[in-house]
């Protein structure tokens, strides 16, 4: 499991074009890829789950906790990014509410776009 940062923090000026906007990148695929949006009420739950594929999760609104394979819980919120590579077991589950995006392709490599997350792991003692 990795943790990267897509928040206004991270994004750079553009000022092309008459421009004038932040962009953060996120990710780049050489392959097909699945993008999704979950929607995770109160209470709601991503079930411990092996991926499909190469996943990353963008938080965009709420917050919520998440844990890879070695079942130790971690708290994200809107503008972190959590990578799971194929095969890896993972979990995602909120107690207020959790928007995200989810990009599931072979391939991608975020360390090349994004950058990884100074604040995280937050630890769920």
């Amino acid at each position: 499991m990795e943790f990267y940062r897509f928040d206004k923090e991270t994004g750079r000026r553009i000022s092309t074009y008459d421009s004038d906007f932040l962009m953060s990148r996120i990710i780049q695929t050489t392959q097909g890829a699945h993008i999704g949006c979950m929607y995770l009420e109160a209470d709601g739950i991503i079930g411990y789950h092996q991926a499909v594929s190469p996943q990353i999760l963008l938080i965009i609104a709420g917050e919520g906790e998440v844990r890879g394979g070695d079942n130790e819980y971690f708290k994200v919120k809107a503008g972190d990014a959590v990578f799971w590579q194929k095969d890896e077991w993972h979990e995602t589950k909120t107690t207020n509410g959790l928007t995200g995006i989810v990009i599931e392709s072979e391939g991608m490599k975020p360390s090349s776009f994004m950058t990884g997350s100074l604040d995280i792991p937050r630890s769920c003692d």
